[in-house]
This record gives structure tokens, sequence and C-alpha cells, in this order.
């Protein structure tokens, strides 16, 4: 009898991670790899951060804290969501975790039950379902078709609302289509959710501020107000101020659901590190002005490759609003044969096939729900954009 429990069994480890790896495998190997897999800026964190953190250690900001996080930081998180969202918490309807990542999963984790439906837009996030799935609740997929931007509509929502459903999770921008919902969208859906007062909504704005195009981003809570005492909003600072490998998140909400999901971290990691939490008071109360040059950077290589994907045979690529990924189609690439006499059968034999014959990584549809189409990030430089691009091509015009 095997000593892993069965509630794994429904659990997939992370897909991006696995292309990941297999990619530095590669590289280990000498293989010249281009990855595309990751979603992690190439950005340095801010040196006014760093410098904020090496303060707190010098000054022995060491210790363990209160579990939610420091009352400062909540403070900050507070005033941020106020100056940047309109949306009013106090430090107790806040949450300090191990990453965007960790808020989410301790509020699965304090709220769902088994029988429970979560509402999951794809292409979605791959860690969403498995989330779900690990604490015995149903993942319920609503698909946002490419021919509406990847975003799902007022109906379709609607249609999947059933008095199961406990939690819809929005995230706009989205990982993994760069889809980014507009003020009217959002309204729209809210107005769904208002005639179910059983259905709450985790929205995950984790991409806010990595937009293009003059497109302004909304939190859901602040455009329905009507719904913001059923609302949590999810952020932290991986994104924005490419502090991926700290591990800082945050959410807000009413006071119970809040207390649920500390308890569960208090049980687990038992609070974010502390000198992280001090750098991120920085990171909140600072300008935010070198975010307009990168994403100016975003926004040029978001264009350049997708002019380059589009004029590639089999390939079609959309232009999102948001985040720093691509979710070009492969449909026409389906059922040919490689230069080297593979099958393309799926999105999957795709990105393996092009890692495999040439060593470039991307991550294909099936890990976000919606095939057959593959994940690229251009948060990587032009250079190896550039290149990258030049080996799909030639991948491509190779099929037969």
């Amino acid at each position: 009898m095997s000593i892993v429990a069965k509630r794994l069994s429904a659990v997939k480890p992370s897909p991006t991670m696995a292309i990941t790896a297999k990619a530095k495998e590669l590289k280990a190997a000498g293989v010249d790899v281009i990855s595309l897999s990751i979603g992690e800026p190439d950005f340095s964190t801010p040196q006014h951060i760093v410098d904020a953190c090496k303060k707190a250690l010098d000054n022995g900001d060491t210790k363990y804290t209160a579990g939610p996080g420091t009352i400062e930081f909540r403070k900050a998180i507070c005033e941020k969501f106020k100056r940047e969202n309109n949306l009013t918490y106090t430090p107790d309807q806040v949450i300090v975790t191990c990453g965007g990542k960790g808020a989410l999963y301790a509020l699965i984790t304090a709220t769902v039950d088994p029988e429970d439906e979560v509402i999951i837009p794809s292409p979605y996030w791959v860690s969403y379902p498995d989330m779900v799935r690990m604490n015995g609740g149903t993942p319920v997929f609503v698909t946002g078709p490419e021919e509406n931007g990847f975003k799902v509509t007022a109906e379709n929502l609607e249609k999947a609302i059933t008095p199961k459903t406990k939690w819809f999770i929005i995230n706009s921008p989205s990982n993994p289509s760069g889809a980014a919902y507009s003020k009217e969208e959002l309204r729209a859906l809210g107005e769904v959710l208002m005639k179910h007062p059983h259905v709450w909504v985790m929205s995950d704005e984790i991409y806010e501020n990595i937009v293009y195009d003059g497109f302004k981003n909304y939190s859901i809570a602040s455009v329905c107000p009507e719904i913001f005492d059923r609302c949590v909003t999810v952020n932290g600072l991986a994104k924005s101020f490419s502090m991926t490998g700290w591990r800082i998140g945050f959410a807000a909400g009413p006071v119970d659901v809040i207390k649920a999901a500390n308890k569960v971290q208090s049980q687990s990691v038992s609070h974010a590190t502390t000198f992280c939490q001090a750098a991120g008071i920085t990171a909140l109360t600072s300008s935010m002005d070198f975010l307009a040059e990168r994403n100016d950077t975003f926004k040029k290589r978001r264009d350049l490759v997708i002019d380059r994907l589009n004029k590639i045979p089999g390939i079609s690529c959309r232009t999102p609003q948001g985040a720093f990924y691509l979710y070009p189609s492969i449909e026409k690439c389906i059922g040919k044969t490689t230069a080297s006499g593979k099958k393309i059968t799926s999105d999957t034999d795709f990105a393996t096939f092009l890692l495999e014959d040439f060593a470039v990584a991307v991550v294909p549809g099936a890990a976000f729900g919606l095939s057959p189409y593959m994940r690229l990030s251009y948060a990587t430089s032009t250079e190896a954009l550039i290149k990258a691009c030049d080996r799909i091509e030639e991948f491509c015009k190779g099929l037969k």
C-alpha cells in the first residue's frame, strides 16, 4: 500500500516547472536552449527595494513576526489598495503570504470543502484547478474562446453557476493569454454574480501593472461594490517589482475569510519572511516610475514576437492587453510531421518536438486547459526572442 495520500492522485506536477526543468537539463548537457517557458521578468529587483532589505537585515529584522504579516506592511498594503484600486480595507482584512500562490492556496484550503465547485475560466493558470482538487473540490471550467479574446462572457458564467458553486476565480491580466477584462466586462460579470449570493469571487491581480496600449486595469471588487463583501483580492510583488524569488504575496477580503486563511498559514509556513516584508513596504510606498520603461520594453518585445509568429506558416497569434505572455494557435500544425519524422498529434507533441529538435522551450496549451495552443513568455532578451522565432520558423517550415 502506498503511503502517498489518495487525494494527490488527481494532482499533476506543474507543467511549466516540468518544461523548465527539461530545458535546464538540456542546457546542462551543453545544448543551446532558449527557454520561453517561465513567467519571470528578466529585470532585476529595483535597487531601492534591495537596499531596504539589506537595511532590515542590518537592523536585525530576522525574527518571527505576526502570522498575517507585520502591521506596518499590512497598513502599506491597505494604502496601496485604496490608492491604486479604490478598495478600502483595514489591516485585519489583509494577509501577507509566501507569494501570490501562497495566498491562493491558503484561501482555497480554508474555504473549499469536498463537492464544492469552483468556476475557473480557461485557459487558466495551471495551479488553480489542482489547488481545488487537493482540497476535495471540483473545478468547473468555462472556456474563454479565442474569438472573445480568451475571456468568458456573462452568459458563460451564468450557465456554469450551480447551487454547489463556491468561488469564481478571475485572473486579469491573465496567465497564460495576457487577456485583460475591461471595466464594462467586469461589470457584466459582477451583475451575474449579484444574482447568486452564495458565489464568492477570488480576483488574482498579480499582473495588474503590466498592461499596454493605454489599457486601464480595474479590480472587480471596485467596479462592482455590490459584491465587495464576497470578493477577495489577491496580489503580490513578484511580477511588477521583479521579486519572484522573494516570495511575497498578499490578499484582502472579509475578516472571517482572512482569519481562516491565516489559520492555514499558521499551521504550515507560519508567516512570510520578515525582512522581505520590510522591503515590501518600500516597494509599495516608493515611486513606480521604473515600470514605464520596463513596460515599454515588454511592449516592444510583444510586438516583435507577434509580428514574427504571424508570418510563420501554421501559427496565428492575437495581441494581448497585459502580462508578458503570448498564446498563439498552432491548430494548422496538428496532424503534420516534423522534418525528423515525428507526427504532431497535439500541442504537447508540438512543444516536446520543438524542444528536442530546435531547443526552444514553450508550454503546450493543454497545460492551461485550452488546445491547440502554446504559451510563450517574452520576458527575456530581444536577442533571445529573435533567435527563438528563427528556430520556431525553421521548425514549422519543415513540417509536412
